[in-house]
């Protein structure tokens, strides 16, 4: 195979050359996660592989909740399906929090703060509220936690790998959170080799050919659970 043919291949397996689908949700679940850290290229990059899909499409898509925001993998701002997007927290999120307690320490917070937080926020977003990172933070003023911007950050991203929360309907150009529980009900039940392979499967089907050093980093896994579901 030359490198013509990787080119091409990947073209058709990321339905850039041609699509087999027809809605936002669709293309996002084919890829498992796309990166969404740029949230308008973002929006473009799903739009390109559909045919006759504008970008109030897409964007009804996200705020109907079709297609959701947080983070994953390496970790960065992810799309993912409600289908999808809990196992995937579930398989990446330890790797993660291995890699946020250095900062936590550095930030002065604790799991006892995280809990509190939690229960604050859950409470608040529960009913369908969807509110903005700043709403939250004022809330959490109100209750007695004044945090600055990197603490807030933190806690946030603590809310999104304990599936507290996810994104939200927009409010104008504004992001907001919403309970996680309300926006993605599944819960497909997967233990880690489970989850490895899924991943694997659906990672080299819609980006292949693609090596293994590929995965790892697109992952986030370590090599040694990025070989795991290889070897199968």
């Amino acid at each position: 195979m030359n490198v013509s043919d990787i080119i091409n291949y990947r073209l058709f397996n990321q339905q850039i050359a041609r699509t087999a689908f027809s809605t936002p949700q669709q293309i996002v679940s084919w890829m498992v996660a796309m990166q969404a850290q740029e949230y308008a290229m973002s929006k473009w990059a799903i739009g390109l592989r559909l045919g006759n899909v504008t970008d109030a499409d897409v964007e009804k898509a996200f705020n109907d909740g079709e297609i959701l925001r947080t983070h994953l993998l390496r970790p960065t701002w992810h799309f993912a399906t409600p289908d999808d997007i809990r196992w995937l927290i579930e398989l990446t999120g330890p790797r993660i929090r291995k890699a946020m307690t250095y900062y936590e320490r550095e930030l002065e917070l604790d799991n006892q703060l995280f809990k509190k937080c939690n229960d604050i926020i859950g409470k608040a977003l529960t009913g369908g509220n969807h509110l903005t990172r700043t709403a939250l933070s004022d809330l959490l003023i109100n209750n007695g936690i004044s945090l600055n911007g990197r603490q807030m950050g933190h806690v946030m991203m603590n809310a999104e790998m304990d599936c507290l929360v996810c994104s939200g309907k927009r409010q104008g150009k504004q992001f907001t959170y919403a309970l996680f529980d309300e926006r993605a009900p599944t819960r497909l039940s997967l233990d880690k080799d489970e989850a490895l392979l899924l991943l694997a499967q659906r990672y080299f089907a819609s980006r292949g050919p693609a090596t293994l050093k590929d995965f790892s980093v697109w992952s986030g896994l370590t090599i040694t659970d990025a070989k795991k579901p290889v070897q199968c």
